[in-house]
């Protein structure tokens, strides 16, 4: 199993979660977080005033998925997600050692479906 963590732009979010359920997917959890890559924020202009946000919003989503599943998944993360200007976001891959289900106990990719 593996973890697959995306951070994307916000308005990303709904076509995303349409295209990855097109191809199948077991499940996604949303955060809503901020920060910056190696642009440090930008700086934005009001009133005459320059001033700088440093914390971006961006769009945290994680799927624990089989294996199998990786490169699918990775693959449409890329192209709803990739615009070719700098935030596009990045995409984190890692093992899962288990996965259990409260519910009935099951373990491994069986808690998964």
């Amino acid at each position: 199993m593996k973890k697959i963590e995306a951070i994307i732009r916000p308005d990303a979010l709904a076509v995303l979660r349409s295209e990855l359920e097109k191809v199948g997917y077991p499940g996604i959890m949303v955060s809503e977080i901020k920060g910056h890559g190696k642009q440090r924020g930008v700086s934005h202009q009001w009133r005459g005033t320059e001033y700088k946000e440093y914390f971006l919003p961006k769009t945290r989503i994680e799927l624990i998925v089989a294996d199998s599943q990786v490169k699918k998944l990775t693959d449409v993360i890329t192209e709803v997600c990739r615009t070719g200007s700098v935030g596009d976001g990045k995409i984190f891959i890692t093992a899962v050692a288990d996965a259990i289900r409260i519910r009935t106990g099951e373990t491994g990719d069986g808690a998964l479906a």
